[in-house]
This record gives C-alpha cells, structure tokens and sequence, in this order.
C-alpha cells in the first residue's frame, strides 16, 4: 500500500545534520520543513508553516486575532519567488501576479480578541520557495500600529485560472465528531445493541476468516458511549471487518472521516484497515492501510500503492499516531480518479494524487487510467503477514460533500 505526506519540522539540534547531509537528501527527494514564520504586532500574528518537497508545498498557517473582535478576516501576502496556490483548506485563496489573498471559511470567520484560525494552502514552485513576511489582515499590515478590522468590501484580486482537474481540497465544514451533515453514512455506533455489530454495520471477512475479531465496544470512544473494536491478528487469512450495509455506488465524488485509534505502530510489512469494494476493479479492494511504518493507499488488482514504497515516497508519508484518536479523512474522485488524504487538517502530501505523475511517489498509482468507485466501506484488520493491532472506530461519516473533524 502507499501512503499520505510526512511532515518534518526542523528542529536546533538537528541543524548540523542536514546540513551535513543535504547532498543525501536531495538524492532521495525529502520533504523539506521550514521553520515557521512569525509576524505580530499589537493586532494580529501569523504563523506560516512550510511543507515542501521539489515543486510542490503546503502551508499550514494559523491567524491569531490581537485586537478587536472581528466577524471576518481576508489575509494578504506577497510571494518572493515563482509560487503559485493551487488549492486551499478551511479558506477560499486566490492570486493576482505574486499577490495572495486568503479569506475565512463560512465556520471560521468570527475571531475573539486571542483567538485564532488554522487553515493552510497548497501549491507548487519552480526555482524557490521563500517565506513571505509582508502579512496584513483586513488591509492592515501584521506589522504595523493600525488594528484590524472588519473588511468592508470582498477582495478585488481575481483568482487564478482553476486547474483543469477539479482539486479535492480538504473540506471547509465546522470540526466536531459527529457533525456529519447530508452524509449518506453518519454513524457513532450508538444504534448497536449488546457486544455483536448489528443492523446497519455487519460483520465481514472478505476472503477468508480466522481468529481476528470485531466487538461494540462501551469503555474506548471517541464521543456518545459506544465504538467499534477491532482485534486484529497477524497472517492472511485473519481478516476482521465491520461493512456498513449502506450502498455508496452513487456517491460521487466520495468524502470519508472517521476517528481512528490503535495499539501498535504500523509496521514494515503491508497490512489494511480500511477495504473498499471497487466496481472500477471489477469489485476487488481500494485499501487504505500501513507499510514501513507509514499510511498509504494500496490496489488489490494490481497492488499499486500511494506513495510508491521508495525513500522519497515513504518520506512524503505520516505515521498513524498510537495510543490516541486520530481523525483521517480521504476523497476519491470517481471522475478523473484523484485522491487526497488528510490526518486531521494536514493534507499527506505522498497520499495526494493529482493525475501528474511524479517518479518515486505515484507513477506507479498512476499506471492505472481507470477511475475507482467504491461501493461500499469495511473498517477492521488484514495483515499479509506479520502484525496485530487492536483498533477502535468511532463517528464515521460517508458523502458527497466535504466532512470536516
């Protein structure tokens, strides 16, 4: 299986060290963090967060309000180097020339003095990628004596030309568990009566069944009282899942969020713990799941993995934390076949596939032409050869339309 984007931040004491090794990780094409940057004065404070690897970045940037309370923002910057935004999470970005210009989501417009908005961009760059510094909310430099206020007038720089292909951005509704909108899926397994998964969720053991085991739980959940455990169990044909019994033929595109928690830290060895009947593999399995330690995407019919199992593709992949709930979400677009993949509002950058192939990351995924429709959606365990986990699920949500946290 392939997996979605590793972020690493920079720290002091490792300073030496990459640049020591900088030749080595340019060979191995390694995601590249840098430090934030800061601007603050006595009316806001912006912090800006790169992700990048060649070509392409993210910026995952959080706004605190210093001054008065405002009912909206719109965040301006200019580029120093051939930057440009593609898409944007939790705000509407566009760009005029070196010019960017970010505006609140519905949901997160209004900012109390002291608080803050986290939401980010994604782009791509050809020869440099420097930190911008001039930020201004509302018009008012960042920098400056002036306090924000509220804009009176939309922003006047025009968007840049869409992308042939419509981005699956991450989505811009209100965070909270069970907040699941229009979802054709919306479940916290409150509905489960006694210890066996009934009703709309069913047992399930794809190909074959062994000693792996699925319970409602009542002592481990992320919110109401009740979750889904999984005891997951090393070798083929352990296969453990819950497969909701609704049938998601019809959705398109196809949002998922669920809440996640397990035991043990993926290991090197391929192993699923999501399973999705694919019509577009003649009913074989589009899985999300583990490999070297990383999350990734992997095709039955031809055990294609998102990102491809090399240094520079695991590199753009995260671990799943252990020992905690974890909110993923992905999109598969059932058109063009793109993807995306977040771990709670950070997009996995080796988990993204845009329909350009980039060697050592999806050229591999991207052999494929044939858009994937998911069907129906298994959550459990399947190893294919060493590794047992204990998972829970918990506020699981399947739509249309962008499912947020």
């Amino acid at each position: 299986m392939r997996t979605l984007v590793t972020r690493l931040r920079q720290r002091p004491w490792i300073g030496a060290a990459l640049a020591a090794f900088s030749g080595i990780a340019l060979l191995l094409s390694a995601v590249v963090t840098a430090p934030p940057s800061r601007a603050a004065d006595a009316g806001c404070r912006v912090e800006y967060t790169v992700n990048q690897w060649t070509g392409g970045y993210t910026a995952a940037i959080r706004l605190t309000n210093l001054g008065a309370a405002l009912s909206s923002w719109r965040l301006a910057w200019t580029y120093g180097g051939d930057q440009v935004v593609t898409s944007a999470w939790n705000s509407t970005a566009s760009q005029s020339g070196h010019a960017v210009t970010v505006t609140n989501a519905a949901w997160n417009g209004a900012l109390a003095t002291g608080g803050s908005a986290d939401f980010g961009v994604q782009g791509t760059y050809g020869s440099a990628n420097p930190t911008p510094t001039d930020f201004a909310v509302n018009g008012v430099a960042c920098g400056g004596t002036s306090m924000p206020t509220d804009p009176t007038t939309p922003p006047t720089t025009p968007p840049t030309t869409p992308p042939t292909t419509p981005p699956t951005t991450p989505p811009t509704t209100p965070p909270g568990g069970g907040d699941c909108g229009s979802a054709v899926v919306c479940s916290g397994f409150e509905d489960q009566s006694g210890s066996t998964p009934s009703g709309a969720w069913q047992f399930a053991a794809p190909d074959c069944q062994g000693t792996g085991a699925v319970t409602v739980d009542t002592s481990v959940v992320h919110s109401g009282g009740k979750s889904m455990r999984v005891d997951g169990k090393a070798g083929y044909c352990n296969h453990a899942f819950i497969a909701t019994t609704a049938n998601l033929s019809s959705v398109s595109p196809m949002y998922v969020r669920m809440w996640v928690r397990h035991t043990t830290a993926l290991p090197a060895g391929h192993v699923s713990f999501v399973s999705m009947p694919d019509s577009g593999q003649g009913g074989k399995a589009l899985r999300v799941g583990g490999q070297n330690g990383a999350l990734q995407w992997n095709r039955e019919i031809d055990d294609a993995t998102l990102p491809a199992q090399s240094p520079a593709g695991v590199a753009l992949s995260k671990p799943l934390p252990t020992g905690s709930w974890q909110c993923l979400r992905f999109a598969v677009n059932t058109s063009n076949g793109n993807l995306d993949t977040w771990l709670g509002d950070q997009q996995v950058a080796g988990l993204h596939a845009d329909g350009v192939p980039t060697a050592d990351i999806d050229q591999q995924w991207l052999s494929r032409t044939t858009a994937p429709r998911p069907t129906a959606l298994r959550l459990g365990w399947e190893s294919y050869g060493v590794g047992d986990d204990t998972l829970w699920f918990d506020d699981v949500a399947v739509g249309s339309s962008p499912i947020g946290c």
